[in-house]
């Protein structure tokens, strides 16, 4: 493998990454040219907020080819455009022989949900103090149990299984992985419905129920049937909002509304998207994110 390394101004970015991959190169990477310097520039993003900055002022453009003959053809190409005025060609170089598989494993270790729960990839072992485990592989779905919503939502379903409260028949609508209907099931509900309108996160959470041996029924929206005691959503405040009306309708009198994918300064707009309905309140918190539920 071999990259050509490139710096571009923020406007050439966009089109020198398009060009690159005209050229085929096998992936391309932006990052701030400036970094670990007293020049970086940190640009964050909150969901569903535009971009501080269309991008840093100064990036390396890395793309990565499978030979050195089409890494230096393409800088050929690209420097005879007139879109690369203020681009400069830094290196074509090869790319060290890694373990890519073991390197990438390495990035994803042993999650901790409680003490004695915890979301496991496949090439771990269990801590010694995990009572119950989740094995779960990164992939193309949502939820592997490392973002904070994810989180907040497994320590619910875990504390109501320490509360002895059952979790009855179950909904997980938005499942992605599966994650929170295989920790329903290992907590106990005795129906699982995992729905989602991305059908690749429907295989995603058949194929994890059953590297779990759990039984759910995994499917598009319209499989969610009737009522159910344990109504789970993570996903963002506004598609929350939007669905107030329709997960409400999904609890039954008496069950648990738990909503994830909240900001904590979102709060306030999801109490009133839910107002109509039931009274949420803030049952969790981490890293700025926030857990709501109710009791309908």
């Amino acid at each position: 493998m071999f990259e050509l390394v490139l710096l571009a101004p923020v406007a050439s970015v966009e089109t020198l990454s398009d060009a690159l991959e005209a050229l085929d190169a096998l992936s391309v990477s932006v990052e701030d040219a400036d970094a670990q310097t007293p020049a970086e520039q940190a640009l964050f993003g909150e969901p569903g907020m535009p971009p501080p900055r269309a991008g840093w002022e100064r990036s390396r453009v890395v793309s990565l080819f499978s030979d050195e003959a089409g890494a230096r053809d393409a800088a050929g190409v690209l420097a005879a455009q007139d879109f690369f005025a203020g681009c400069q060609l830094v290196a074509v170089q090869a790319v060290p022989e890694q373990d890519w598989v073991r390197l990438t494993q390495s990035q994803f270790t042993p999650v901790e949900i409680t003490p004695e729960f915890w979301i496991v990839p496949t090439w771990h072992e269990p801590p010694a103090q995990a009572r119950q485990v989740i094995r779960l592989d990164p992939g193309l779905a949502f939820g592997t149990g490392t973002h904070p919503t994810t989180r907040m939502c497994l320590r619910w379903i875990a504390g109501q299984g320490a509360a002895n409260k059952p979790l009855g028949r179950v909904l997980d609508y938005g499942c992605g992985s599966g994650i929170l209907a295989i920790g329903a099931a290992k907590f106990g509900a005795v129906a699982i419905d995992a729905v989602d309108i991305d059908e690749a996160a429907v295989e995603s959470t058949r194929a994890n129920a059953e590297a779990n041996h759990v039984t759910l029924n995994a499917g598009l929206p319209d499989k969610a049937e009737g009522t159910y005691q344990t109504v789970l959503a993570n996903i963002l405040a506004t598609p929350l909002k939007v669905l107030a009306p329709l997960l409400c309708a999904r609890v039954a009198p008496g069950g648990a509304l738990v909503l994830a994918g909240i900001l904590e300064r979102q709060a306030d707009e999801l109490k009133a998207a839910y107002a109509p309905y039931c009274q949420l309140q803030v049952t969790d918190q981490e890293d700025g994110w926030i857990l709501m539920t109710a009791r309908l």
